[in-house]
């Protein structure tokens, strides 16, 4: 029997082998309900095939996967998970709407079509054919197909990807919808401010292995100064990285942006040597923590 008070998502020393390549090296994760966690990390990271493996769709060459202390095919096949991949799950002369039809007919207790078509953003070409669609459309198809089984975890590869600006805030409206009703949401993407922004917890892969796991602010934390930017035409990169408490300097166009360790210090010498002006101070984001975390000489966790 199911037991309803396990956690949505229990992965447990998860390994995957390509050849000579880990994918996945002995991965732990734990997901609990009504939780938001966006799973980041570079190419490479084994952000996709924790996916595959935790639905199912690819057997781990060691470790277990449950979902709601079940196998993940016993899960998708009871409802208890919708998932939106990068590619592929979508038949080319079906129109969106017989796609999200198709997809309520396969499950056990259905949302109403109209609904998750609405819900999904798929309304204005919902009577095209998948194969007339966008990219970005297609992915608004897939987001209803997993919409339509009412699912209780919401699985998502990359979901916004070839969504422009706009799709992409009324995608996270959407999203933020689903939330509000309980639902679990484990999602990986490469737009670091989608975390930050809606994530409760973030999980950062590198190598196959988490090596942070925590709040957004838990997690910029790791990464200590702050960032000034200025307008500096013509900046002299050497003199500035020499400024006291500026440990590297970038320059965009005109802009300069001086990390520190004494931002007060940096800042005080930035003004009394330079013509810099349109000077702005702010803490350091979760690019920064990303880049720090997840390069090669990195080995700490906030988990």
């Amino acid at each position: 029997m199911t037991n309803e008070n396990s956690d949505p998502v229990r992965l447990t020393g998860l390994i995957k082998r390509y050849g000579e390549v880990t994918a996945v090296d002995g991965l732990h994760l734990g997901i609990r309900r009504g939780e938001v966690v966006a799973l980041l990390g570079p190419n490479g990271a084994g952000k996709s095939t924790t996916i595959d493996m935790l639905l199912g769709l690819v057997r781990p060459d060691a470790g277990t996967a449950l979902l709601y202390g079940m196998p993940p095919a016993r899960a998708v096949a009871e409802g208890r998970v919708g998932a939106l991949l990068q590619s592929g799950g979508l038949l080319p002369d079906l129109t969106a709407a017989e796609t999200v039809r198709l997809a309520a007919a396969l499950a056990k207790r259905p949302r109403p079509v109209t609904e998750v078509i609405d819900r999904a953003g798929v309304g204005a070409f919902a009577g095209r054919r998948v194969g007339q669609l966008s990219g970005g459309q297609q992915q608004r198809v897939r987001f209803a197909v997993a919409l339509v089984a009412d699912p209780d975890l919401l699985v998502l590869d990359e979901p916004t990807t070839g969504l422009d600006v706009e799709s992409r805030r009324a995608f996270w409206a959407a999203m933020r919808a689903e939330t509000a009703q309980g639902r679990t949401v484990l999602f990986a993407t490469h737009y670091l401010d989608e975390a930050d922004a809606y994530a409760d917890r973030i999980v950062l892969m590198r190598a196959g292995q988490v090596v942070a796991d925590g709040s957004a602010g838990q997690i910029k934390a790791v990464v200590s100064g702050r960032v000034i930017r200025a307008t500096l035409p013509g900046a002299d990169v050497a003199a500035l990285a020499a400024l006291p408490g500026v440990d590297s300097v970038e320059t965009r166009g005109d802009t300069v942006l001086l990390h520190a360790s004494d931002s007060d210090s940096a800042l005080r010498a930035l003004l009394a040597q330079t013509a810099a002006y349109d000077v702005e101070v702010a803490a350091r984001g979760l690019e920064d923590a990303f880049i720090t975390l997840t390069s090669a000489q990195s080995t700490g966790s906030t988990s």
